[in-house]
């Protein structure tokens, strides 16, 4: 089984492949009994919101770990991939503004990734 760690930074490595901007991991041990990192980016487009988070279930898959989840394909504008330890949310870029969700979980801390 994957580490949270390892899995966080796969979902990194999928993001950065699909250009996804502002690429954020926060790590939630402590704080959220939810999961231990929350992965926050976005793309300017459906097409890229898109591109992003297939290319996080493909890698995630590949690897043999379950996508619990996945929400908001569809409409692309807030997409939730949920692996269990991460949850990586892909945003469109209007809508990353708007939730803010880093200001939400302004008590997370921000993790360095590779």
């Amino acid at each position: 089984m994957m580490q949270a760690d390892e899995l966080m930074q796969l979902v990194v490595d999928a993001a950065e492949e699909k250009k996804a901007h502002r690429i954020v991991a926060l790590g939630l041990k402590g704080i959220s009994l939810v999961a231990d990192y929350f992965i926050i980016c976005h793309g300017n487009s459906d097409t890229q919101v898109q591109a992003i988070a297939g290319e996080i279930r493909k890698r995630a898959e590949e690897r043999g770990v379950t996508v619990h989840g996945i929400e908001g394909l569809e409409a692309a504008r807030w997409v939730l991939i949920d692996l269990g330890d991460v949850i990586a949310h892909v945003f469109h870029r209007d809508e990353r503004e708007y939730y803010n969700l880093e200001r939400l979980w302004s008590d997370a801390k921000v993790v360095e990734f590779a």
